[in-house]
């Protein structure tokens, strides 16, 4: 995992509580009665009891749209008498961002790019045959779109050994990015993350994928061994995680553009 996603997972309860795991006796109770969304300097921000959240590094969590502050209400306004971190993932990844600051946008950016380099649809399994051919099936229309929309190419490999991409390749995928501002950069890195693909994400982006295409492709592998041995629960436990956030960075980002 790639250093931004490591330290976005150390915060994931940033503006609750510390980034260590909780277990449910340890969650904090619930100390506020009103939710509601009020401007700010610079946007919108939650409201618990007419005050605003902040950071633990006490940042005020201020977003520009006012939607985006209406969903991680919504999320804080669920809490039932105890307040559970994992089931605010919109409120815990704008706060990773404000966490981060403008001064971490640059390489939010350059962490998509980083794994659109290294791709997972670029490294391809040479058996067994079943999983080759589900592989070309999904990636290869990906690629192609890409290609065709960026005018680029690409050098998928067989095997695990590093291959190099066109050095022009990754400078369109850089202006690709280029614009995309502090919260939808953390998005943006959290799908990445979630799925391996950078590709995906800026397909996703661009308007090439939908959603659900995104998620079907980054798991081709996954889905092959479930096929194969049957689903097994802790790792179908982790799945509906990985669903929830990967669905919250694509709220947010889906927010913040609009």
């Amino acid at each position: 995992m790639r250093d931004y996603l490591e330290d976005a997972d150390r915060h994931r309860e940033d503006g609750i509580g510390r980034a260590q795991p909780l277990q449910k006796a340890e969650l904090p109770k619930r100390f506020y009665k009103d939710v509601g969304v009020g401007t700010a300097p610079g946007g919108f921000a939650v409201t618990l009891d007419g005050k605003s959240p902040r950071t633990p590094g006490q940042k005020p969590v201020v977003v520009p749209q006012q939607s985006l502050a209406e969903a991680m209400a919504a999320e804080w306004a669920a809490q039932g008498t105890h307040i559970d971190p994992e089931t605010m993932p919109v409120t815990r990844l704008v706060n990773s961002a404000v966490e981060a600051g403008e001064e971490r946008l640059a390489a939010l950016r350059a962490e998509i790019v980083k794994y659109a380099g290294t791709d997972l649809l670029l490294y391809r399994a040479d058996t067994p045959r079943e999983l080759v051919a589900e592989q070309e099936r999904v990636w290869d229309p990906v690629l192609v779109q890409l290609a065709r929309h960026f005018d680029v190419a690409f050098q998928p490999t067989i095997g695990i050994m590093h291959q190099e991409q066109p050095q022009s390749t990754l400078q369109r995928l850089e202006q690709a990015v280029a614009e995309v501002d502090l919260v939808e950069s953390a998005a943006l890195v959290s799908m990445t993350g979630i799925t391996g693909s950078g590709l995906l994400t800026i397909g996703w982006r661009e308007g090439l994928l939908d959603a659900e295409a995104v998620w079907a492709a980054a798991h081709v592998d996954e889905d092959h061994n479930i096929r194969l041995w049957g689903e097994i629960e802790e790792i179908s436990e982790r799945r509906v995680k990985r669903r929830r956030d990967f669905d919250a960075a694509v709220k947010v980002a889906e927010l913040v553009r609009a």
